[in-house]
């Protein structure tokens, strides 16, 4: 399962808590493209009928079946740079 840090979880509440978005809204990851080598996450309403949800300190994530099963042993954090722009890393867990 994909372990979301604190400091992810709170990047996800604040960038699905816009205005224009409903409660329950969260960030969708699903692959960019067709060949799927790279990962998008955007704001999203709700989960698609094939997306895993995934809770994490008040944060929801929806993920596309193929992200699903690339993240499922990984950890997701993010990092912020000088102007406060987020970017998400996903990396393998410590151990």
């Amino acid at each position: 399962m994909l372990i979301v840090t604190g400091t992810a979880a709170s990047a996800i509440r604040d960038l699905s808590s816009r205005p224009d978005l409903p409660g329950g809204a969260g960030m969708r990851i699903a692959p960019l493209d067709d060949a799927a080598s790279l990962l998008a996450v955007t704001p999203a309403e709700r989960p698609a009928s094939t997306d895993e949800v995934v809770e994490a300190e008040g944060a929801r994530l929806f993920l596309d079946s193929a992200a699903a099963a690339y993240l499922h042993d990984k950890v997701l954090d993010v990092r912020l740079d000088d102007q406060g722009a987020v970017s998400f890393l996903i990396t393998a867990p410590t151990r």
